[in-house]
């Protein structure tokens, strides 16, 4: 069974395993390496994966179709929206309180977010194919790679966030 991506729990040694051949999330005792829990997903193409810290919360994004899906990280649902289709990647910008979710579809969906709501604020366009990216809070930089084609060359698009 082949892992699309795994997010370390600080504290708790917990480590969130993303399956999205098998559907599920499997969580992990990083100490005894031990499975401890499995969530099954009701939806097709959980991809990509991230924790939020301060709230601890595991976020995912589906393919299939297209959602951001926030849950605590005892498994229970929190929340659930829309987002852009072909995602790749999803960052926590705990500063802004917002969520980065970066989709071949050409585009980045921004979230914020009020308690257990999770509101798109923005859709800033990228490229088609344009999925890959890289959150960097140092840096206050989001940053998204875009596949050369009949617009040009390759490149590294840089994002900065608005207040």
């Amino acid at each position: 069974m082949l892992s699309e991506s795994f997010q370390l729990e600080p504290g708790s040694g917990r480590i969130f395993v993303n399956l999205p051949d098998a559907r599920a999330v499997a969580v992990v005792d990083g100490a005894s390496a031990k499975q401890i829990a499995n969530w099954p997903m009701d939806k097709g193409g959980n991809f990509a994966m991230t924790i939020d810290r301060d709230r601890s919360r595991v976020l995912l994004a589906y393919r299939s179709p297209a959602a951001l899906v926030v849950f605590s990280t005892d498994g229970k649902p929190i929340a659930i929206a829309d987002t852009c289709g072909d995602v790749d990647d999803l960052f926590v910008d705990a500063k802004r309180e917002r969520v980065y979710v970066s989709c071949g579809a050409g585009y980045v969906d921004v979230f914020e977010v009020d308690g257990s709501v999770y509101r798109r604020i923005a859709r800033p366009p990228t490229a088609t194919g344009a999925r890959t990216s890289l959150f960097v809070p140092e840096l206050d930089r989001l940053f998204v790679a875009v596949r050369a084609g009949p617009a040009g060359p390759a490149a590294i698009w840089v994002f900065k966030p608005m207040p």
